[in-house]
Formats: C-alpha cells, sequence, structure tokens
C-alpha cells in the first residue's frame, strides 16, 4: 500500500502534526514501517505536545500521551485531555491514550506524555506494567516520577519547550481548571 510518509519522506513538524490529527487505526495509511522507525524520542514527544494543542483548542487542558510498541515504533494508542470536552474527570491525556489502545500487554511499550502524569495515571501505568514513560514537561508539575520508578517503570525526561511554554500559558489563564484537572471540581473553588 502507497503511503503519504514513508523512507525517504523527511520528518516534518507538518508530518507530525498530521499524525497527532489521523485517528490512530487510520495511521497504516499515512505512515509505513520505515517512516515509524525512524521517529525519534523527540517526535514521539512533539506528537504528545500536538495533541495537549488540540485539546487546549477544543477548550481543554493541553495534556496529550502517544504510546508506542518499543520494536516496531508503532504508534498503538494516543489521546488528550478531554476533562471539559466530554465532562469526565477521567479522561486525562494518559487514559485516553489506554482507552485508544485498548486490551493489549503494555510491557514491550512507551507512553510519552506532555505532562508529568497525576498520581491517578502513575498508578495504572504501573498497573498495566509499561515499560518505559517519558515526561514532556516537569518544569509545570512533578512528582511521580519516584512513584513510578519504585513500581519498576523505566522514566525518562524529555522535556519539550513548546508544551512547556503551553502549559504555563494555559495554567496562567485558566487556575481553576489546572486544579479541577488535578484535584477535582471543589479544589477549583
Amino acid at each position: 500500500m502507497d503511503t503519504l510518509l514513508d523512507a525517504g519522506t523527511p520528518v516534518t513538524e507538518a508530518a507530525l502534526a498530521a499524525i497527532a490529527h489521523m485517528p490512530t487505526a487510520s495511521l497504516p495509511a499515512l505512515m509505513d514501517d520505515a517512516f515509524a522507525r525512524r521517529l525519534s524520542d523527540a517526535d514521539f514527544m512533539r506528537i504528545a505536545v500536538w495533541l495537549a494543542q488540540k485539546s487546549y483548542d477544543e477548550g481543554g487542558c493541553p495534556i496529550g500521551a502517544v504510546i508506542i510498541d518499543d520494536d516496531s515504533r508503532r504508534i498503538l494508542g494516543k489521546g488528550h485531555n478531554t476533562l471539559v470536552q466530554e465532562n469526565h474527570p477521567y479522561h486525562h491525556g494518559e487514559t485516553s491514550a489506554l482507552r485508544d489502545a485498548g486490551r493489549r500487554d503494555f510491557g514491550r511499550t512507551t507512553l510519552f506524555t506532555s505532562l508529568s502524569p497525576c498520581e491517578i495515571c502513575a498508578t495504572l501505568l504501573a498497573m498495566r506494567g509499561f515499560h518505559r514513560v517519558v515526561v514532556g514537561d516537569v518544569t509545570n508539575a512533578s512528582g511521580t516520577e519516584a512513584m513510578l520508578e519504585a513500581r519498576g517503570v523505566r522514566v525518562d525526561i524529555l522535556e519539550d519547550a513548546r508544551g512547556i511554554e503551553r502549559y504555563a500559558r494555559f495554567r496562567a489563564e485558566q487556575p481553576e481548571l489546572d486544579r479541577e484537572d488535578w484535584q477535582g471540581l471543589a479544589a477549583s473553588r
């Protein structure tokens, strides 16, 4: 099958944005295995940041996540925070990516998240047996990295300047929504 993104296609911001916005199940029509293997950790983090931007553009909290297979580097699931959009208190970026990935063994996968996960998401990632979590922003939020490591999850920090700036701006614009996302509606009052 011919794809738009193949071994000879440069990895560009436009390509990463297209990957972020296309449904996961349709990604094989967009990119082939050779292109997926060329994506770096920084590229996957940028996809997570594009997903965070998508949430922000929809009126939500700017947090995105991507799950990849460690061997093939294929995207298995991706998502963004939809607390506001779906009126659901735990549709965080990580849980949305897990829901998109479906029922599977996560033992040989990596989750890229644009912001340090909350305690609930970190617990869920450890419970589901993730091999590795890569965090794109510990400047605006951190604290669960040690808990993940204590539960056998490798944690790498790969801060993305665009993601850090986007979350800082969101927190300044909507501090009540930021608190609600982390601590519940009662904390935002």
